[in-house]
């Protein structure tokens, strides 16, 4: 049972900070408070920033959980932090939640770097506990010095008026109620409120970009040209207003050459004659972790075929286009699934595909049916033990068409069905002895089919 602490009144030393942070929060209307709100999820590392968030969202009368992530990478370091958090959240009287990662495991998956191995590891958790206890948010301690790191390092590596501005704060179900307040408030804020916090060694290494902009280039900028950071916020604070009308008239231009869910089909042949089809298109397939290059050498190709693009954030995301299509395709969830399923055809098929199977006499064989959606084949099919399979098409594959002469490719029949790159990929193919005898959904084979000889059939009907 969730525990919590009785507020007093905001003590005098704290009243300023908890005022501007309360202030931010409401003013952006990122969280709701009372009886019947639902909790915070607040993410907890044991450093300052986070420690003081948690303090903070209780003073100011938030339900809070506390989540986390032990990844195991500094040895008893990575332990002290959990066991710091747990002492923390017994003095606050709040629960608190701790996940296990295996950051190795993950990256030899997915080839993922370090950092976002962890990213992805601690958000997808995160979500978990947002869904799991009816939580409202996730709230992160990211204060203004880390806007302004951000800022700098969108710079140095090229960016648009998205990175020019910045963190939002609130992005989905992530706010960050510390974007205004500054390093120096949080720890004096601390000291205020006799909290202790630890102290990751690896911040104090300049092998990490951020690192090196926080502990050598920043203070440089302050000492050579004072109050540096704060001209770097108020740039930020000046385009926020004009990234919104951007995103509308962006939105609005893309509109009409894009479809599907979430638009990942973008008719990039049609696209690439408006005259500003590259910001355009770099807009649309950004934050799916393409760079600007890409996105200029994929309207060089518009009206190409067979060329995939390889997202260059690390996420695993990847365009193909098909005939002057660009279709985007996301890391299946199941990374590691099978090529190939052997099934049995005297059971019903639920994996990969739901497919209801039965046995019948040809007295009730009833010619037509549901097309391709369904298929008949002579039981003959069955003797001698021949193995069955599903999966995915193979470069040289090649059927017999119900109904035609002689083989045809399958990339053909794919491409006669106008299916793009990614529906090509996800296909099922039924095989007997690695012969093609069923595409699901596309065509049937005119191998063992029924015939006059034929005394029983199997019939094979797609569950949709």
């Amino acid at each position: 049972m969730r525990t919590f602490v009785i507020m007093r009144l905001r003590d005098p030393n704290t009243k300023e900070f908890l005022d501007a942070v309360d202030s931010f929060i409401r003013r952006e209307r990122m969280l709701r408070r009372g009886e019947d709100a639902a909790p915070v999820v607040v993410a907890l590392s044991g450093g300052a920033d986070s420690v003081a968030l948690l303090s903070a969202l209780i003073e100011l009368g938030f339900d809070c959980i506390a989540a986390h992530c032990n990844f195991h990478l500094r040895g008893e370091e990575s332990m002290r932090d959990m066991r710091h958090c747990e002492s923390l959240c017994d003095l606050l009287g709040v629960d608190l939640y701790v996940k296990d990662f295996n950051v190795p495991e993950r990256m030899k998956a997915t080839g993922e770097s370090v950092e976002m191995a962890c990213r992805e590891l601690r958000y997808r958790w995160f979500a978990d506990l947002l869904d799991r206890d009816f939580s409202q948010a996730v709230a992160v301690g990211h204060h203004r010095e880390d806007q302004a790191e951000t800022l700098m390092l969108n710079l140095l590596r090229g960016t648009g008026i998205a990175g020019l501005t910045g963190m939002k704060p609130r992005n989905g179900n992530v706010v960050r109620p510390f974007l205004e307040v500054s390093r120096k408030q949080i720890e004096d804020y601390l000291t205020a409120k006799g909290l202790t916090y630890v102290t990751d060694s690896s911040n104090a290494s300049d092998a990490h970009r951020r690192n090196r902009l926080r502990n050598t280039l920043f203070p440089l900028m302050e000492e050579l040209f004072p109050g540096a950071t704060d001209g770097l916020l108020r740039t930020i604070s000046n385009l926020v207003p004009v990234r919104g009308f951007y995103d509308e008239a962006i939105a609005a231009a893309c509109a009409p050459f894009r479809s599907g869910e979430d638009g990942i089909v973008i008719e990039l042949a049609a696209l690439s004659a408006q005259r500003h089809a590259g910001i355009m298109l770099f807009e649309m397939l950004r934050q799916s972790g393409f760079n600007a290059t890409q996105t200029q050498d994929m309207l060089r190709s518009a009206h190409g075929s067979g060329l995939r693009f390889e997202a260059a954030d690390g996420s695993g995301n990847f365009a193909e286009l098909d005939r002057g299509r660009l279709t985007l395709n996301r890391p299946a969830s199941t990374m590691h699934e099978p090529d190939a399923y052997d099934i049995d055809l005297d059971r019903d098929i639920l994996r990969p595909v739901n497919i209801a199977v039965s046995r019948h006499d040809v007295s009730e064989f009833r010619p037509g049916g549901r097309g391709a959606m369904e298929v008949c084949i002579d039981a003959s099919a069955l003797d001698g033990s021949p193995r069955w399979q599903l999966r995915h098409s193979r470069r040289g594959d090649r059927m017999a068409p119900y109904g035609m002469n002689g083989t045809k490719l399958v990339s053909d029949i794919f491409s006669d069905a106008k299916y793009s790159a990614a529906q090509k990929r996800a296909a099922w193919i039924l095989t007997r002895d690695d012969e093609i005898m069923w595409i699901p959904g596309l065509r049937t084979s005119a191998h063992f089919t029924i015939g006059p000889s034929t005394r029983e059939f199997i019939k094979l009907r797609i569950i949709e």
